[in-house]
């Protein structure tokens, strides 16, 4: 098979390939575009243009590519051990190694590591042991999940259920509803105009209150939340909200799962998030993505002592869960080179640094047409578009600005992420103020072409 072009990578594509969340008439329509190389926060795409991927790939290339020291703790494992059985009694040296430095970065007494193979199956098992952890101790009923409206969790059949973006949700697929309870997201920027947000944060606990007394301490088992909620519109909740509802959740005995995947490992300046960042001691952090920086696939859910104890003591004896990559040798040797890279360079103190410029830079985009509000912390950053900065009414779903506005920015060397009526942000630990600058530059210089163009073609912008 003879394949050197660009348009021959996007054919073959295009021919056999199933994208994750693809729509299939947009990629029938539109060739995908097939990145070849990268380095840092550049990419490269098959015909040779070079991009600046302020998307950080999905959240995950927290050190950046093509770091050789990478590549050769990864061949060197690979070389030595490429893969050991982790079932039962038997474990690999860097496996051991990752799960006493995870240990040793989480907070309080989360001393206890068990590897997945990602974000979502780490979120899988958090959910899972819930069940298992209240059954151990002789509460066999309180299996229930508490997660938010618009959140993500994951992409299995039960962390699709767990969390509920409205994009995720198709008619072909089922979702699990038994045991799954669904709070208010808790979104400033959207909360009803008569509260302020103070009031909002009020009513959210109040909100929790009330489910749980129409539930049932006795049936809740766990509440589940990304303290910024990334993919569900990087969504930062109101002072004091995280606070207050896991105190409720100590008082009713419900575990508190922090979905630490996007927010862990540096993305706002710290190792995790929840209690540096919110004054939150989870009972689990479920972390992927930035663990490795994106360079072999790894998940970890990390839980506390006391959870532990609790499943040792329980009448099975066996905790029959797990994955034949957790605890892939070569993928831990890769963390722990990532978590040894990032401490070296200080790059949480460059997120905080940079990333607090980028946040100051991209507040000048509030007065474009089209922009009702920019928000995040630190490298996880969005811009949300209106029709109406008044109202904060959104545009119709086929004006499809989000995607114009990434597609204007692609042609100018530039990749944000189009996720609805947002365009996110992610970059690499590593980015620069100088680059920040050409991100939020060249975004400017979108947003207005497409307000432009809408404006043209009859929609109404105020």
């Amino acid at each position: 098979m003879n394949v050197t072009s660009n348009q021959d990578f996007a054919a073959l594509d295009q021919a056999h390939a199933l994208h994750p969340w693809q729509h299939f008439a947009g990629m029938a329509r539109e060739a995908p575009l097939v990145i070849t190389g990268g380095q840092g926060c550049m990419v490269t795409d098959s015909a040779g243009r070079s991009y600046l991927d302020a998307v950080g790939g999905v959240w995950c290339t927290n050190i950046g590519l093509g770091r050789a020291e990478m590549a050769e703790a990864i061949g060197a494992q690979a070389l030595k051990l490429a893969y050991a059985n982790p079932f039962v009694d038997m474990t690999n040296d860097p496996a051991a190694l990752l799960a006493a430095k995870l240990a040793e970065l989480a907070p309080g007494d989360l001393n206890r590591v068990h590897f997945t193979t990602g974000g979502s199956t780490a979120v899988d098992t958090a959910v899972r042991m819930v069940s298992y952890y209240h059954h151990a101790r002789g509460n066999p009923t309180k299996t229930d999940i508490v997660s938010r409206e618009n959140s993500y969790h994951g992409s299995t059949y039960l962390t699709q259920s767990v969390g509920k973006r409205p994009g995720d949700r198709v008619d072909e697929f089922r979702y699990k509803t038994e045991g799954i309870h669904h709070l208010s997201c808790p979104n400033p920027y959207r909360r009803p105009a008569h509260l302020t947000e103070a009031q909002f944060c009020d009513a959210l606990v109040a909100e929790f209150e009330a489910l749980i007394a129409r539930v049932g301490a006795d049936r809740i088992g766990g509440f589940i939340a990304e303290p910024i909620q990334a993919s569900g519109g990087i969504i930062i909740p109101p002072e004091g909200y995280l606070r207050r509802m896991w105190q409720l959740c100590q008082r009713h005995d419900i575990l508190f799962i922090a979905d630490e995947v996007v927010t862990g490992f540096g993305r706002i300046g710290h190792w995790f998030a929840s209690l540096a960042e919110f004054g939150v001691q989870p009972d689990m952090i479920t972390t992927a993505k930035g663990l490795t920086s994106g360079y072999i696939p790894l998940g970890a859910l990390i839980f506390s002592d006391r959870v532990y104890q609790a499943m040792a003591g329980g009448a099975s004896g066996w905790f029959t869960s797990g994955f034949t990559y957790s605890g892939h040798p070569v993928a831990c040797a890769a963390g722990l080179k990532n978590i040894e890279i990032m401490a070296r360079e200080d790059l949480l103190g460059n997120a905080v640094r940079v990333g607090a410029y980028f946040e100051a830079r991209l507040q000048a985009l509030s007065s474009l047409p089209l922009v009702g509000d920019v928000r995040g912390r630190k490298l996880m950053l969005c811009v949300e578009n209106v029709a109406d900065k008044t109202t904060k009414a959104l545009l119709p779903d086929e004006a499809g600005e989000s995607k114009r506005i990434s597609n204007a920015c692609e042609e100018m060397g530039l990749l944000v992420r189009p996720i609805g009526h947002l365009n996110v942000m992610s970059p690499p630990l590593t980015i620069t103020e100088a680059q920040v600058d050409f991100v939020v530059d060249t975004l400017e210089r979108a947003i207005a072409k497409v307000a432009d163009d809408l404006v043209r073609e009859g929609f109404k912008l105020g």
